[in-house]
């Protein structure tokens, strides 16, 4: 026990900790900290605050604890590199995060020129509220359809776009708050009911 507890203080002191232990250290825990700011932003932008606050504070802490290390160790620029290098895979790794969660809602909007109405009847057989409007294009007339959705459910959108209007033109913007949304969880239990049995006559 004794030769352990000595062993360890060496091993901290010695060349394979400081030139690779430590550049490992700072980088995966400079990746924690810049995923958790990543998804703190997304649960503030979300209105979700004690989230925020949850993750906040991890954050910080490992911020904190990776700073202390480079500050003790100026003279070694690999943990300035791996510091750096931390946070660009950070960013990376958040956006994974954030496509993976995939909280809120968004609203869609799908501008065609051909008709429209076997899409429009798809998407509210599928439970999504649809808003339909005639406009005028560059091209000539139109139709604007409006939907908000959760975001989870954006696959399940762009596939019925794809499928029924292919050229159609489509965007996805972030919705902070609503005041009310028709999705297909939010269904009333007639139109549920209704919709299960629709697709179980269709197997």
């Amino acid at each position: 026990m004794v030769k352990q507890a000595m062993a360890m203080p060496a091993f901290f002191d010695s060349a394979m900790y400081t030139w690779v232990v430590l550049p490992l250290l700072i980088f995966f825990a400079r990746i924690m900290d810049v995923s958790l700011d990543t998804v703190r932003i997304i649960f503030i932008n979300r209105n979700l605050r004690s989230y925020a606050a949850f993750i906040g504070f991890f954050e910080v802490l490992i911020w904190l604890m990776v700073i202390r290390q480079i500050f003790q160790q100026l003279d070694n620029p690999l943990c300035f590199i791996a510091y750096a290098a931390g946070f660009a895979a950070g960013n990376f790794v958040g956006i994974i995060i954030e496509n993976r969660i995939s909280i809120g809602r968004v609203i869609v909007r799908i501008i065609t020129r051909r008709e429209a109405d076997d899409l429009v009847a798809f998407l509210r057989s599928a439970g999504y509220g649809i808003t339909v409007i005639e406009a005028e294009g560059v091209t000539g007339p139109v139709k604007v359809i409006f939907t908000i959705v959760e975001r989870s459910n954006i696959e399940h959108i762009v596939g019925m776009i794809k499928q029924y209007n292919p050229q159609a033109f489509y965007s996805v913007e972030d919705v902070r708050f609503v005041s009310e949304a028709v999705t297909p969880h939010r269904l009333p239990a007639t139109r549920r009911w209704a919709r299960f049995t629709s697709r179980m006559g269709k197997r």
